[in-house]
């Protein structure tokens, strides 16, 4: 509460007899719209008053913006947190009426998605507002899900070449920016089958980058590629975080499409790796999530596999770029 000095309230009253003055003070006080802050002196006069008060807000009255909510808002909206916060949504309403109306308007069940930003934009106005502004709070309380918008989030487009537009086809994705160029270089002199495989497009993952990419993948690539007959392989460094990338993305979409590891590519990395020895291997980052599940090497032989945890305890690793274009000529051309 705000406080309001004596002398605020005599200039307020306009009186200049001062029983007028004390008139006007104690028809405040028992209209409640003041009361004296207690420990605040008397002001030495008779009767006495205090010298400070507090303003009394009047109690706001809702009845409009309850009956909004029980009767006129889009059922889509759960109104049970705004009915028990009331000052909440008369701060939120502007942003609340227009999800409603999005919801009246909507003329399709199932409409196309589109994106996060170009729906926050459809709906407010503000393109951002989802992302960065209350857009995520009015969604809570409202009792309304990222689905029920019908968008889906952009992340950083998917990199990737097609050597061929046929569908189905086999579609390789590559964890390191190298190795994506190596192959890409390969295919596009004209080469087609690489380690055993006919590579149709590869697709550059980023990393960890890919399994954020991957959520979206749908809407970030051609057709030709996200054909559900098409064949998935996945090559990347052979290290815990390697197998672990594989391992998430069969996760993420054993559903809709078969990943596989790229066996043919990891064979040629073992026999390289071979013929250097154990010792010249890199060591593996000790902060490296050992917690693989195992999906991983089911697609290996038992002398392949052996192998590779043999590697893995000795603490090292095997990158992709032990493989160069020359390996995928089988050795016979030099780059």
């Amino acid at each position: 509460m705000k406080r309001i000095s004596i002398d605020d309230l005599i200039r307020e009253s306009k009186a200049s007899d001062y029983s007028e003055q004390y008139c006007y003070i104690r028809n405040k006080i028992e209209a409640c719209q003041i009361k004296p802050v207690k420990n605040s002196p008397l002001n030495g006069k008779t009767p006495a008053l205090h010298t400070r008060y507090w303003l009394i807000e009047p109690e706001p009255d809702y009845t409009a913006q309850v009956e909004e909510l029980q009767y006129k808002l889009s059922p889509s909206i759960r109104t049970d947190y705004y009915l028990n916060h009331l000052d909440v949504y008369q701060k939120e309403r502007k942003w609340v009426w227009l999800l409603s109306q999005y919801f009246k308007n909507q003329q399709q069940k199932n409409p196309e998605p589109v994106s996060l930003n170009e729906r926050s934009f459809q709906i407010w106005g503000r393109e951002k507002f989802l992302q960065r502004e209350q857009g995520k709070k009015i969604l809570a309380h409202c009792g309304v899900s990222w689905e029920q918008l019908f968008v889906y989030t952009t992340t950083e487009p998917l990199a990737y070449y097609s050597a061929v537009r046929q569908s189905p086809q086999t579609v390789l994705i590559l964890e390191n920016k190298d190795t994506f160029y190596s192959m890409r270089k390969y295919l596009l002199r004209g080469a087609k089958k690489m380690f055993g495989e006919e590579i149709g497009t590869v697709i550059y993952g980023a990393g960890k980058g890919i399994l954020r990419s991957f959520s979206d993948f749908r809407f970030c690539v051609e057709p030709h590629i996200n054909d559900p007959g098409n064949r998935i392989l996945y090559f990347g460094d052979l290290d815990y975080e390697g197998i672990g990338i594989y391992e998430r993305l069969y996760e993420l979409f054993c559903a809709e499409h078969e990943i596989v590891p790229f066996v043919g590519a990891y064979e040629a990395m073992l026999q390289k790796a071979g013929t250097y020895g154990t010792d010249f291997l890199p060591e593996m980052s000790k902060k490296q999530n050992q917690n693989i599940f195992g999906q991983f090497y089911q697609y290996f032989s038992g002398e392949m596999k052996a192998k590779m945890k043999e590697i893995l305890k000795a603490g090292k690793y095997i990158p992709q770029e032990i493989l160069n274009i020359w390996d995928m000529y089988g050795g016979a051309h030099a780059i």
